[in-house]
């Protein structure tokens, strides 16, 4: 029988592109827009970053995050919410006296990086359990600052998706699990590939994470820039969700750029239902997660 495969958008991240495409949702307005049009299209979860409405560039401003998830739910879209707690943890170092932090580094709190998650309580948020080198930066999240960050989401009945970008990250995400700091019977893995310098985009590399996750687990992976489409063919060929999106891609093809979201959404649908299986609805999202048990055990 055919399986329900859930399909993620991530609307737009926290790189600076709206330059390279100026289809890239900035104000709420844009990306509540883009999240209720990615849904029409068969999305079943948006991943969440805001932005500086005057400047485009990334921003942790809960206001933003509230106007999004407002503008959502008022509309009545119905599609799962998964807010980032990705900024934060952001490292840049003068090579010639590391001790000196460069403009762009942002090191806060566990309680400022998850504020907006615990005000909005989405249905899912992300958790980096990452550290790594990331172009001419580092991101850092310890040991102690994940396990706190865990703790505090979990305090709301939010679902955490751990994103993973090589097999290291991995094993410190099935660690959490093991010591109970994740109490989810359904953990949430994300394996994020091609991100230098993280694992390649590949099947294979795909393969080799996905045969590492804890038994119990759920998981979804996406490839960046070309080799998104690849990438949602190999999980839902190798077992698991997909994410699609203006966060990870900018094109439908070589040098057509895409217009919005909704379109990569549609082209994953495509893919998915290539293969013999659908995209599977908000419903069905919701029981393949355990949304409503943790909820539950939550209040």
């Amino acid at each position: 029988m055919a399986r329900p495969v859930i399909v993620s958008c991530a609307i737009t991240g926290a790189s600076d592109t709206k330059h390279i495409n100026p289809a890239v949702p900035v104000t709420p307005e844009e990306i509540a827009n883009d999240v209720i049009a990615a849904h029409a299209a068969g999305a079943a979860i948006a991943h969440i970053h805001v932005r500086d409405p005057k400047t485009a560039k990334a921003s942790m401003d809960p206001a933003l995050y509230k106007e999004v998830v407002d503008r959502v739910r008022d509309a009545g879209c119905p599609i799962l919410l998964n807010l980032t707690t990705g900024p934060g943890g952001v490292l840049v170092v003068e090579p010639d006296a590391p001790h000196n932090l460069r403009k762009g580094s942002k090191l806060v709190s566990a309680e400022e990086r998850v504020q907006h998650v615990v005000e909005n309580r989405p249905e899912i948020c992300t958790l980096d359990v990452t550290t790594m080198n990331y172009a001419d930066m580092a991101v850092t999240n310890t040991r102690a600052m994940l396990d706190k960050m865990a703790g505090l989401i979990q305090q709301v009945g939010v679902k955490i998706e751990m994103e993973v970008f090589d097999t290291g990250q991995l094993w410190q995400g099935a660690d959490m699990c093991e010591r109970g700091v994740i109490t989810d019977p359904q953990p949430l893995f994300q394996l994020c590939l091609g991100i230098p310098w993280g694992g390649r985009p590949s099947m294979e590399t795909m393969q080799l994470m996905r045969d590492q996750l804890p038994s119990n687990a759920v998981w979804a992976s996406f490839g960046i820039s070309r080799f998104e489409f690849p990438m949602v063919a190999s999980a839902v060929v190798l077992g698991g969700h997909v994410r699609v999106g203006m966060e990870d891609n900018l094109y439908l093809s070589r040098g057509e750029l895409t217009p919005g979201n909704r379109p990569l959404v549609e082209r994953a649908v495509q893919i998915i239902e290539s293969i013999g299986e659908y995209p599977a609805s908000v419903d069905e999202a919701r029981d393949l997660l355990g949304l409503g048990q943790l909820r539950a055990a939550a209040e």
